[in-house]
């Protein structure tokens, strides 16, 4: 066989072509021809952006979570500028718009359509003919508006953020009337349900909070908290669980009626829903009362009480009440940050003569051997209070916690979703006779406090 030749072959002319050359496929671009005639127009001709976007930052942080777009056309009349009381008010994924190619996230940011026909002339008619101001609140948990270096992927948010932006103009141009969009890209005070958005919106539009007619003012938003209901033998088809209750429970904190979309555009009625915290199951009582259903008593002249109990079940909130008034000192993970010194700091306290308050979450009975070895090296006895408090429950004390001040006395921010996960797995309730505890007593949750401190935390903050 010859050897392989180092020239490159060649075909001869006459030879035809073993396949057909490859068809050129026109790529899709980003840039709509608006934005190329834009382009090319002189200064002097070019028509001012009706479209207007700013960054809002939360108190006390650096970086701008919030992003407002705001779109105003050139025509509005003097009377359309006047106050408006009525408040039509909408999410937009899955409300206004869904996406064009069916997917549940869209490809880029011309991947949308109305989520149904009837939604343009709708807002249309709201602001033209019945005379509501029109607002959308989206949260947007993908985008991020000054990337961070030190966080992996953060570049890639904020391209998706420039995309959304593209994706909202177009989509306001579409409405050509006056409306905003309230965008929160954090898990921060901005965030539905929380109502950080509603009180810039209320500031931009020098809105006051009693002006608002709450009565014929509508939030409309698809995450209901409804279930999922299977395909019909009709062929009516299936339609998924919503992924949370945030718009119900969004609504119910601005004190606005809540629609469904199918509801509000459709006519349909209502789903059924449920939420996994419901706010009317903890309803307020007196601080007599609150205190009746304690009953904590000191039956030992020295001694250790262990907490035991997920973060924010009431731990804290309970010592304070409870315990520091008998003269327990209070030992705490948060504050001394490892295990080494809490120990050290309790045997300091049992050798001066005090009590102490082991405050911190003890999920397994290895984790509490350890505080029952130190109660019988310093010759106590030692009881077990185990806060038994769902989760659902403990992210929203979480959450109230972390957004108001004037209940955060140790600035404590939000634990991450990963922080319960981990306390449930390794959970493991304590036992008196097993594990050595002198008594072990169930703490279910109540609320605790006053009753302006049960109005802030009986709104939806999670």
């Amino acid at each position: 066989m010859a050897p392989p030749s180092s020239e490159p072959s060649k075909r001869k002319a006459t030879e035809k072509p073993v396949s057909p050359p490859p068809v050129k496929r026109k790529a899709r671009s980003n840039i709509s021809k608006e934005n190329v005639a834009q382009f090319f127009t002189p200064v002097s001709e070019k028509q001012p952006d009706l479209v207007t976007w700013s960054e809002r930052t939360p108190e006390g942080e650096t970086r701008p979570t919030l992003l407002v777009g705001r779109y105003q056309p050139e025509d509005v009349g003097e009377a359309d500028k006047k106050e408006r009381r009525k408040i039509a008010a909408f999410d937009l994924d899955s409300t206004l718009i869904t996406t064009e190619s069916g997917n549940i996230f869209p490809k880029d940011d011309q991947d949308w359509q109305w989520w149904d026909a009837s939604v343009p002339s709708r807002l249309r008619r709201l602001y033209r003919k019945e005379h509501y101001r029109i607002v959308i609140f989206s949260n947007q948990g993908g985008i991020v508006l000054r990337a961070d270096p030190k966080v992996k992927g953060s570049e890639k948010k904020q391209e998706r953020a420039s995309a959304f932006k593209r994706k909202c103009t177009a989509v306001l141009k579409a409405l050509d009337i006056p409306v905003s969009l309230y965008a929160a890209a954090e898990h921060d005070v901005f965030r539905k349900p929380r109502t950080g958005m509603w009180a810039e919106f209320c500031r931009d539009y020098g809105i006051s909070a009693d002006a608002i007619d709450r009565a014929r003012s509508v939030f409309v938003g698809d995450a209901g908290g409804r279930g999922a209901r299977p395909k019909s033998g009709d062929g009516t088809p299936a339609i998924r669980k919503d992924p949370s209750c945030v718009d119900r429970d969004f609504a119910h904190n601005l004190g606005l009626a809540y629609k469904e979309p199918e509801d509000y555009f459709h006519g349909d009625a209502p789903r059924e829903f449920t939420r996994a915290f419901d706010l009317a199951a903890h309803p307020y009582t007196e601080p007599d009362a609150q205190a009746a259903g304690v009953a904590f008593e000191k039956t030992n002249e020295k001694d250790v009480v262990l907490f035991c109990g997920p973060p924010g079940a009431g731990k804290s909130t309970f010592y304070q009440r409870y315990l520091e008034p008998l003269g327990y000192e209070r030992v705490n993970m948060d504050l001394l940050k490892t295990r080494e010194k809490c120990f050290k700091a309790a045997a300091e306290l049992l050798r001066d003569g005090s009590s102490v308050v082991v405050d911190s979450t003890n999920p397994d009975p290895e984790g509490r051997k350890k505080w029952i070895d130190l109660a019988r090296d310093h010759g106590v006895p030692i009881r077990c209070l185990w806060f038994d408090v769902p989760k659902e429950v403990c992210q929203h004390n979480d959450a109230v916690r972390a957004f108001n001040k004037s209940l955060n006395p140790e600035a404590r921010t939000v634990l991450p979703v990963v922080a319960w996960n981990t306390f449930f797995s390794r959970l493991r309730p304590p036992q008196a006779a097993a594990e050595g505890f002198q008594d072990v007593r169930r703490v279910p949750f109540a609320f605790r406090g006053s009753r302006d401190e049960y109005a802030v935390w009986a709104r939806y903050w999670y």
